[in-house]
């Protein structure tokens, strides 16, 4: 039986869903789309997942079906899970463990999970990689580049969305995910943050047996949380998980970036149980600092410290309109203030504040994206677990968790913030400010650095750019022009019908790139 080629494959659903969008039933096209990427498997859905945290490239509609993707993929035989067990730790099973389940417990597009019994009683749970997952995700990622690079060929302005440097950036990350080391790293790492948070359990990672193929980790019973939605029980559970997260954000600088209903059990003993550390976001410092001042001020309704924290935060790049940005977040703020305070949503407030400042040249960090989709999570999951959670009301209440990565007093919830409170802020952050300044100052030579921002360059530098490409096309369409006269008037080379073969050639060429720079004319709507 012959097999369509990989590549054929991958052209011809893509090819099915441009059809369905040249129809014009936008509707119907965020579903088709997820369809076409289940039917093309394990790497397009891993990808598609990961480009869900896009936000800044897809509209909600697909965001929200690419988050539903699911791998519908059976299960690899027990007896290949064993030998990859036995291979990866390089001794017979039974030496390993007690018991070992060949029935997998749960199965998925990268791997799936055994039980088992350690020698000395221990319940655990073995995960095991699929075989032959890493080749095929680096086959298909190979493909995947050249289909798009010959596709950015035939539309240049695809380039504008750099969708190589997509592919690269979603490829890094999928192939981290597929070793389950970096996945045990992360466990390690909330576990040991998150040992003191009492109404949280991580499940620990049993070493040494830990290989990029294959993870051993303790087996943690739980109630999906969904059970304890709108119950006094979801209503604990709640409290218990934002005091997790802010304990992570604020304190330790990592995060389970992933906090849907799904990943969440809740436990006999009344704790959370998290599971799945496949995503895991990180802030610095500063970044911390920032998003605590980001969130005080959007509560305080103040546009200029919101301003400042957006940038620190990296929300605002390059040259920008200060003015413009900050009565653009004056007047988000001010929208919040007509909502009773249980309906604000923060996450949602952070997106909007990031989208003022992405221009049309800037694409907002991943690490960044990975924060904002986990706000949106928590606060998803924060409202499913208790229906009347106050967000706002309930960081108030933890002040000091803010304060703490402020390092400043935070004024009460009532009235404006005091402006000893601003002098204090500024006061600290001077000698930040000056160290940094002069630390440039230094690296160039004892010369300060002074930026100046040119607005309105980037279009004049994007429009010259294609000007000069398009006249690259030109001449050399006229050369070929030329070199084909040139071999019809010599009848140089062979011939066919009485025509040199290799003036055809250079006609022909010649009138390619010549409808290439037309249609390029056209599409900017003159010369």
């Amino acid at each position: 039986m012959l097999r369509t080629p990989r590549s054929i494959e991958i052209i011809l659903a893509f090819g099915g869903f441009a059809l369905a969008w040249l129809r014009h039933r936008p509707q119907e096209l965020p579903q088709r789309f997820k369809q076409t990427i289940e039917r093309l498997g394990t790497t397009f859905i891993k990808l598609a997942q990961g480009l869900s945290l896009r936000m800044d490239l897809l509209p909600k509609a697909y965001r929200d079906a690419l988050a539903e993707l699911q791998s519908r993929v059976a299960p690899f035989p027990g007896a290949e899970a064993i030998v990859a067990i036995e291979t990866a730790f390089g001794a017979p099973l039974d030496q390993l463990f007690a018991r070992f389940d060949t029935q997998p417990l749960a199965a998925a597009s990268v791997a799936q999970i055994h039980r088992a019994e350690m020698p000395d009683g221990r319940a655990v749970i073995v995960k095991v990689r699929r075989p032959g997952i890493v080749r095929q995700v680096g086959r298909d990622l190979r493909l995947l580049r050249r289909i798009v690079r010959g596709a950015t060929w035939l539309l240049p302005g695809l380039r504008r969305q750099r969708p190589l440097a997509l592919i690269d950036e979603l490829g890094k990350q999928l192939f981290g995910e597929l070793d389950l080391r970096h996945e045990a790293q992360n466990v390690r790492r909330l576990a040991a943050a998150l040992r003191q948070q009492g109404g949280l359990h991580v499940p620990a990672v049993i070493d040494p047996l830990v290989t990029a193929d294959v993870m051993v980790q303790e087996f943690a019973p739980g109630r999906p949380v969904s059970e304890r939605f709108g119950t006094p029980a979801g209503e604990e559970l709640a409290v218990s998980l934002l005091d997790a997260y802010l304990h992570q954000l604020f304190v330790v600088g990592a995060f389970h970036a992933d906090p849907h209903p799904g990943n969440l059990f809740a436990r006999d003993d009344g704790r959370l149980c998290l599971h799945d550390f496949g995503l895991v976001g990180s802030l610095d410092t500063l970044s911390r600092q920032a998003l605590g001042r980001m969130l005080e001020a959007v509560i305080y309704r103040d546009a200029e410290a919101a301003l400042a924290s957006a940038i620190e935060l990296g929300f605002v790049a390059g040259a920008f309109d200060r003015r413009a940005l900050q009565r653009g977040i004056d007047t988000i703020l001010a929208e919040l203030q007509g909502q009773p305070l249980a309906e604000w949503s923060l996450a949602e407030t952070l997106w909007r504040i990031a989208q003022l400042g992405a221009g049309e040249h800037f694409r907002i960090p991943r690490h960044l994206l990975v924060l904002l989709r986990a706000l949106f999570l928590l606060e998803s999951t924060l409202r499913a677990l208790d229906p009347r959670f106050d967000l706002v009301g309930e960081l108030m209440k933890r002040r000091e968790v803010l304060q703490t990565a402020l390092a400043a007093p935070v004024a009460g919830p009532a009235g404006p913030r005091p402006a000893g409170q601003l002098a204090l802020r500024s006061v600290r952050d001077l000698p930040r400010l000056l160290s940094h300044w002069l630390q440039q100052a230094h690296a160039d030579d004892g010369r300060p650095p002074i930026a100046i921002h040119h607005r309105g360059l980037e279009r004049l530098e994007s429009r010259l750019e294609r000007v000069g490409n398009r006249m690259v096309l030109a001449l050399l369409a006229l050369g070929l022009y030329v070199g084909g006269a040139v071999l019809m008037l010599h009848s140089a080379g062979p011939w066919l019908y009485g025509v040199p073969i290799a003036a055809v050639v250079a006609f022909v060429a010649a009138a390619g790139l010549s409808l290439k720079l037309i249609a390029a004319v056209f599409r900017s709507e003159g010369l």
